[in-house]
């Protein structure tokens, strides 16, 4: 089936670019970021290639790669079929992207509004309508609100117990969601939490600082029950929210997987400077 478009709102598994034109620390426009990309450019994505907005938009037949909001060199008829707003250290929490001057979600969202009003000048009201209630609508953060603010910084921690942080995080999720609804979109999926514990700022700090290198198993269940939290709050609103079809995307297993079984995945080379690079780069 071939979907009209695909939007985007989250932090860096799906920023394609927008970081490059903020005034933050947190970019990925250097080598080795882009090295397997088209051209071996890095574009600002936080990954050697492609990221997987790109590659579900290329399965829908829809176009290759989807473009960043802010980068000048694009524009609606670009973007017509598929943008993303998303920004690298954001998080549903709005002390979550203070951490590093990025966009806050709320701002994702009024990017998203602004797009809007262009999108029904260049394709006219009626069209824009239909248009922005069949995207697909790509939501994929939250894992920053742990590791780069919660467990990091004393604010939170000292506000909310765990629960309670999790139970705030659930709401404004909630809210995000809705207000999306309410200004069109139908067509969703909200992205759950990887085992965070085991990202390589995670298990090469242990290294680096006296530990083993292995995976931070607290942090995996705290992601393992925010994602429970994420179905729940899925479930509810399917029920809720007339014409709305929303699914909960989970990356935890298979990230888990490909961590416990690399060599089911294919041949993977480790250079031992990567641990450095990972240090100094947020995942």
């Amino acid at each position: 089936m071939k979907r009209i478009g695909i939007i985007v709102f989250g932090d860096s598994s799906v920023d394609s670019g927008n970081n490059n034109h903020i005034s933050t620390i947190l970019k990925s426009d250097f080598a080795p970021y882009g090295r397997d990309f088209e051209g071996g450019k890095a574009t600002g994505r936080f990954s050697n290639g492609k990221i997987v907005t790109d590659f579900i938009s290329e399965a829908f037949g829809i176009k290759p790669t989807i473009p960043a909001y802010l980068d000048p060199s694009y524009n609606i008829t670009h973007f017509a079929s598929g943008v993303s707003f998303a920004s690298a250290g954001t998080g549903y929490d709005n002390a979550t992207s203070d951490v590093f001057s990025v966009i806050p979600l709320w701002k994702e969202l009024q990017y998203y509004k602004e797009y809007q009003n262009k999108l029904r000048d260049y394709l006219g009201p009626s069209k824009a309508n239909h248009t922005i209630s069949q995207f697909l609508y790509l939501i994929s953060l939250g894992t920053n609100d742990f590791l780069e603010n919660y467990f990091l910084l004393p604010q939170r921690s000292s506000q909310f117990s765990l629960q309670e942080y999790q139970n705030f995080l659930g709401r404004t999720a909630e809210g995000f969601v809705r207000e999306l609804y309410a200004v069109g979109a139908r067509k969703m999926s909200i992205g759950g939490l990887p085992p965070m514990g085991c990202l390589p700022l995670e298990r090469s700090s242990r290294l680096v600082f006296g530990g083993g290198g292995e995976c931070v198993e607290k942090y995996n269940r705290v992601a393992m029950d925010f994602n429970a939290k994420l179905m729940g709050l899925v479930e509810m609103m399917n029920k809720e929210l007339k014409g709305i079809q929303i699914v909960f995307s989970n990356p935890y297993d298979v990230v888990y997987d490909m961590i416990l079984h690399p060599s089911y995945y294919g041949e993977f080379e480790f250079l031992f400077k990567s641990i450095f690079i990972s240090l100094l780069n947020i995942n």
